[in-house]
């Protein structure tokens, strides 16, 4: 028999009862969804971190308080406390690498933010001139801070873009006075607004200089020092001389954590990739249940059938064709219940980026290709036992409908 008659056979077969064709498309149209959206969810997950990660900067060095003892970057370190400490004189010595182009100290706290009687809380981050340029932001109104010694700072502050909103509204901000904390303070930037960024919302930040946070909190101590190294390939030696600086200044110990943002990049990316893996790997059982109906459809198609497979055996059709119709059928429904998924798990992505635009759900498209090439072994796989139980049926028997 011609490959155009087996395929001719086989779409008049599932034709014939189109409520069970229906069942079957549907059952492997939604594993393929299953695998397409998930997958989109995983490495849309895997994306955004990336993204987040290099908005915050380039060539970014991070020295953070305390020593893991990991080996590696754990994510807790970022923002849990330690007994550790860092000082305006550490982010001072560090100035000496020839690998590092800039640096900013950065000392972090909430408080009270007060403009005409109008009141919220706010996280005050105290840093320094280079902090605008290390992290890569931009002013939407006025000036940053000025480049000033850093143990004395005027009583100025940059206010995020959600502050500027909430506490202004229409009004000016620039050159108002405002109270944070037991300070008063004249605002004389708005920063534009960037979003999330090293656990923290830009858009809800007052910038000080550091020596006033310091002040503010009774504190002497740096969160962090975000260093910025001179090039891309810089950022292993910054990265060692910065360690080495802070080991002798600290009498020898290393009690500090510096992690570069690749090393950041490259843990997130593993524990995202493992995770888009694991969640195609779930989504693949559907299509596993999704094959046990396509065998059990052409089960029960078989058994219907006996008196057709009987007349086909009867006019010379051999055993090998006959598994070759059944099998045709199985793949038919499998490859479209598998085109059906493709394009619904496309459709349910898509709808994800509409509700969700800062969030990339693309499906990778090694789990799209897994994800319809599944489907359509999955579908041959559990179609050969009916396809075989339709070839050794007796033909006299099977005539007479048995």
């Amino acid at each position: 028999m011609r490959a155009l008659d087996l395929i001719r056979f086989a779409r008049d077969a599932a034709t014939g009862n189109p409520l069970r064709t229906f069942l079957s498309v549907l059952a492997v149209a939604i594993g393929v969804a299953a695998v397409v959206v998930l997958t989109a969810l995983g490495d849309g997950a895997r994306r955004y971190v990336v993204n987040e990660f290099s908005a915050i900067g380039s060539n970014l060095v991070i020295v953070l308080p305390g020593r893991s003892e990991t080996g590696g970057f754990n994510p807790a370190n970022a923002i849990t406390g330690t007994p550790r400490d860092l000082t305006i004189d550490d982010a001072r010595a560090l100035l000496r690498s020839s690998a590092i182009r800039r640096l900013a100290p950065l000392a972090v706290g909430t408080s009270e933010i007060n403009v005409g009687g109008k009141l919220r809380e706010a996280m005050v981050a105290g840093t320094t001139a280079e902090f605008i340029e290390v992290r890569r932001l931009s002013l939407a109104q006025g000036r940053f801070l000025p480049d000033e010694d850093w143990s004395r700072g005027s009583a100025i502050a940059v206010i995020g873009a959600k502050i500027r909103d909430e506490l202004f509204g229409p009004e000016p901000a620039l050159g108002r006075l405002v109270r944070v904390g037991d300070r008063r303070f004249r605002i004389v930037g708005v920063m534009a607004a960037s979003g999330q960024g090293l656990g923290m919302n830009n858009d809800e930040l007052v910038i000080v200089p550091v020596a006033q946070a310091q002040a503010m909190f009774n504190s002497n101590t740096l969160f962090r020092i975000l260093i910025e190294a001179r090039s891309r390939e810089a950022i292993p030696a910054a990265k060692a001389q910065a360690t080495e600086i802070l080991r002798l200044r600290h009498e020898g110990e290393l009690d500090v954590t510096v992690i570069t943002q690749d090393a950041v990049l490259a843990t997130f990316d593993r524990l995202l990739g493992a995770l888009t893996y694991g969640v195609a790997g779930i989504a693949a059982i559907s299509l596993a249940v999704a094959g046990i109906l396509v065998m059990n459809v052409m089960l029960v198609s078989v058994a219907q059938r006996t008196a057709e497979i009987g007349l086909l055996k009867a006019l010379g059709a051999t055993g090998r064709t006959i598994r070759l119709l059944f099998l045709t059928e199985a793949a038919m429904l499998s490859l479209a219940g598998a085109v059906a998924g493709f394009l619904l798990g496309h459709a349910g992505a898509a709808l994800i980026r509409h509700l969700y635009p800062t969030f990339p759900a693309y499906p990778p498209a090694w789990a799209v290709l897994a994800g319809l090439a599944t489907a359509l072994a999955t579908g041959l796989l559990f179609g050969v036992a009916p396809a075989r139980r339709a070839a050794q049926l007796d033909p006299v028997l099977a005539l007479s409908g048995r």
